[in-house]
């Protein structure tokens, strides 16, 4: 999954990125796909260190005893500092929208920050940790757009090529299955459970975020 709907920005000033919570209309959208994954036993979870990671996998998790667990490798992919970005308005905003777009490099930097194979490396360990451990049957992963990406195009086979041709909308719902030979394959791909025809989504994440941060005109660090 990825988490619940959250503003990156508030009073005209960016949340630091620990420390950005759900919205409440997230904190409905991680019920909704709770109740949607009720009947499937979980063993455990895996969640970011991030808050909104946390708090979407406990309302998914509401009234169940499963534990949760962090792991760094799962943070989302770190941008710089939105202060240093050119000043130019159509500079910004071309490096918002291309942010995920179908032409990154390894070498590439998140808004100025972590490079895509970076980002790429990590969450690949623990994927192959994950797919090594025989302690378990369902797992709940609760993270990021760029991460949840990094799984999926590993899962499709096809790397930083595909990373911008789909999307990770709030609280969506991926489905992976892993067969005896730990060869991976998509079930599900971005189900949102409140709005499953996507009615209104027709902005990409990276355009709905360079839409909060122009509203606001700040060039405080995310």
């Amino acid at each position: 999954m990825r988490h619940g709907e959250v503003e990156y920005f508030a009073d005209g000033k960016a949340f630091r990125p620990d420390e950005v919570p759900l919205t409440a209309n997230g904190e409905k959208q991680a019920i909704a796909a709770g109740e949607l994954l009720k009947n499937v036993k979980i063993d455990r979870a895996l969640v970011s260190p991030l808050l909104r990671t946390m708090q979407t996998a406990r309302h998914v998790l509401t009234g169940r005893d499963v534990p949760i667990v962090n792991y760094e490798e799962l943070r989302e992919i770190a941008p710089g500092k939105l202060r240093d970005l050119p000043a130019d308005p159509m500079t910004i905003f071309r490096t918002f929208v291309n942010a995920f777009g179908t032409t990154i490099s390894e070498d590439d930097q998140f808004l100025g920050g972590e490079t895509f194979g970076s980002m790429i490396k990590r969450v690949n360990g623990i994927i192959d940790r994950t797919l090594a451990d025989p302690t378990w049957s369902n797992l709940l992963v609760v993270a990021h757009g760029g991460v949840n990406r990094a799984w999926l195009t590993r899962a499709l086979g096809t790397g930083l090529d595909g990373f911008g041709r789909f999307e990770q909308d709030p609280a969506c719902i991926n489905m992976i299955d892993v067969d005896e030979r730990g060869c991976l394959l998509v079930r599900m791909l971005n189900f949102s459970p409140t709005n499953a025809a996507k009615l209104g989504h027709r902005l990409t994440t990276m355009e709905e975020l360079f839409a909060h941060y122009a509203g606001i005109n700040t060039h405080e660090e995310p």
